[in-house]
């Protein structure tokens, strides 16, 4: 079902990969990188790891919803290392946050008409935000990186709540951050567990993006709207006004 939909959307909260960044050129080098690393070396190891997490060999991308394209470090720590004990996950799991936050600000790519798109959102009078599935230190590293910091009022990683996506913890931080109630507040992501975060936590509008790795019949069931990125954003929103 989708949201009601408020014609009154005062802020947007993003999803940070997939969203704001390109996914497949920012993290598949840095996923591969770290499968190595667990697999001590072994390609083909190193490789069918990074299937299990989610990567179609053949079609070159991430699925969506897939354990990286969607999960956070510890679901990663899970999936790759069941064998390690809770405290070997846990510095396992340090150590690949920290390898995520140099890497993935050092080589983020923003999707095309990032900078243009969210400075018109401000002009509109619009409140943004960050919601991710990386750390909150991750998305504070790749925000300064690309230069955009102060576009932001808020950026949230899984860390900085109890539950991370789907469960509303983030959107209602952005909201008790801000001070806006969460039906004006939109949702803009390109995974399933973006839009259904937008629903448990009660926002005014779910809008999905195909820039990512999931398709319309992903998104399509839980958006009040798909776009093909952000940069159509602007333009969308005016139009509802």
């Amino acid at each position: 079902m989708a949201t009601a939909g408020s014609s009154q959307i005062r802020g947007i909260l993003f999803d940070k990969d997939g969203t704001l960044v390109d996914f497949n050129r920012t993290w598949f080098g840095i996923t591969m990188e770290l499968a190595h690393k667990a697999a001590d070396g072994d390609e083909a190891r190193a490789r069918a790891l990074v299937e299990a997490g989610g990567y179609d060999w053949e079609m070159e991308k991430f699925r969506g919803g897939s354990v990286v394209a969607a999960g956070t470090i510890h679901d990663i720590v899970d999936l790759w290392h069941p064998e390690l004990t809770l405290a070997e996950k846990r510095e396992r799991i340090r150590a690949y946050d920290d390898y995520a936050v140099r890497e993935g600000s050092r080589r983020a790519v923003g999707i095309e008409g990032l900078r243009e798109t969210l400075e018109a959102l401000v002009a509109q009078g619009f409140v943004l935000g960050i919601a991710t599935n990386d750390s909150e230190a991750g998305a504070r590293a790749t925000a300064g990186a690309l230069g955009l910091t102060a576009l932001f009022s808020a950026i949230i990683g899984y860390d900085s709540v109890t539950r991370a996506k789907p469960h509303a913890d983030q959107l209602h931080l952005f909201a008790t951050r801000t001070g806006l109630k969460p039906d004006v507040i939109a949702m803009v992501g390109d995974n399933a567990h973006d839009l259904e975060m937008a629903h448990a936590a009660g926002a005014g509008l779910a809008i999905g993006v195909l820039s990512g790795n999931s398709t319309l019949d992903d998104l399509g069931p839980l958006s009040d709207a798909i776009l093909g990125s952000i940069a159509e954003l602007p333009q969308y929103l005016k139009s509802r006004a």
